[in-house]
C-alpha cells in the first residue's frame, strides 16, 4: 500500500509526474481539480455546490473540498493506495487528511516536493499560455499565482518536513529525467516500484 502526496508550483510538471507515478505504483492519482471538474460536468450534488462557488469567483471552502476528497479516497480503487495532487492546500486540510488516514489506521508514506526555478516556470507557463490562447495569463498574473502558491504551501511543507516525509526533487529537465529522480528518491526511502512498472515509467 503506497500513499503519496505531490506538491509543486504551477508549471513544474506536477500533473505529468502524477500520471507517471500513478502508473508506476499502480495507484490512482487523485487530483482535486479533476474531481471538481468531473462533479461539475456530471451535475452531481457536490458538483452543483462547487459550481456555485466557482461561478461567484470564490474559493471552494475546506469543508466541501474535504468532503469530496473523503468520498474519493473511500472508493474501491483507492483502498490499496493513492497519489494526492492538489490536496491538501491549507493547514486545516492537512489535519482533515490526518483524520481520514488515522481512521483507516494509515499515514502518508512520502511527500514529493517538486521544485523549479521561478524564471524557468514563468517562461514555461507563458509558452503554454501562448500555445493555448490564454491571453489573460500574463507574466504578472503568473508571478502572482506563484507567490500565492509559495505563501499557501510553505506552512504545509514545514508540517510534513517536521514529520520527515518530504522528498525534494528538481523539476527542471526532460520529463523522463524528473521521473527518474523521483523514483530514485522514493526508492531511497524504501518505496520501490516493481521492476516492470519502474522501467515502464522511466521509458515512457
Amino acid at each position: 500500500m503506497t500513499r503519496l502526496l505531490l506538491i509543486g508550483p504551477p508549471g513544474a510538471g506536477k500533473g505529468t509526474q502524477a500520471e507517471r507515478l500513478s502508473e508506476a505504483f499502480a495507484v490512482p492519482a487523485v487530483s482535486t481539480g479533476d474531481i471538481f471538474r468531473y462533479n461539475v460536468k456530471n451535475d452531481t450534488e457536490l458538483g452543483l455546490q462547487v459550481k456555485a462557488f466557482m461561478d461567484a469567483g470564490a474559493y471552494v471552502p475546506d469543508s466541501l473540498t474535504n468532503a469530496i476528497v473523503s468520498d474519493r479516497l473511500q472508493q474501491e480503487d483507492a483502498v490499496d493506495g493513492f497519489l494526492l495532487d492538489g490536496y491538501p492546500r491549507t493547514q486545516d486540510q492537512v489535519h482533515e487528511l490526518d483524520r481520514l488516514l488515522e481512521a483507516d489506521n494509515g499515514a502518508l508514506d512520502a511527500v514529493v516536493l517538486i521544485v523549479a526555478d521561478t524564471e524557468e516556470v514563468v517562461a514555461r507557463l507563458l509558452k503554454r499560455a501562448a500555445e493555448q490562447g490564454r491571453a489573460d495569463d500574463t507574466a504578472d498574473v503568473i508571478r502572482h499565482r506563484l507567490a500565492v502558491y509559495e505563501e499557501q504551501t510553505a506552512p504545509l511543507i514545514d508540517i510534513y518536513s517536521s514529520r520527515g516525509l518530504v522528498v525534494t526533487v528538481d523539476g527542471l529537465g526532460a520529463v523522463d529525467e524528473v521521473t527518474g529522480r523521483i523514483l530514485d528518491a522514493l526508492a531511497e526511502r524504501g518505496l520501490s516500484v516493481p521492476v516492470a512498472s519502474g522501467d515502464a515509467a522511466s521509458a515512457s
